[in-house]
């Protein structure tokens, strides 16, 4: 388990595949309470390619010394990023 916020990640593998390939990371918060947005993919095993960006915001409480995930809300789509992305410009204008 990860003991900072550099070290969490969103890649995974399972039988030698990277099934979830992370493109990127930013930590919005650190502390106690840490909170991080990914950029992934995920591998399709029918198409044998990876699909389309995905977006992921995790929290992570640090106890005993090490990171464990809390919550997630995955962003499925462009699409989605981008009404998300309207709303917050609209909020903090």
């Amino acid at each position: 388990m990860a003991t900072n916020p550099d070290e969490l990640t969103v890649t995974y593998e399972e039988d030698g595949i990277e099934t979830v390939k992370e493109l990127g990371k930013e930590i919005l918060s650190k502390g106690a309470w840490c909170t991080i947005i990914f950029r992934y993919q995920d591998w399709d095993r029918t198409k044998q390619q990876y699909g389309p960006d995905k977006y992921s915001i995790r929290r992570y409480q640090k106890r005993g010394g090490e990171y464990q995930q809390k919550s997630k809300f995955n962003i499925s789509s462009k699409d989605q990023a981008e009404k998300i992305i309207a709303a917050l410009e609209k909020w903090i204008e």
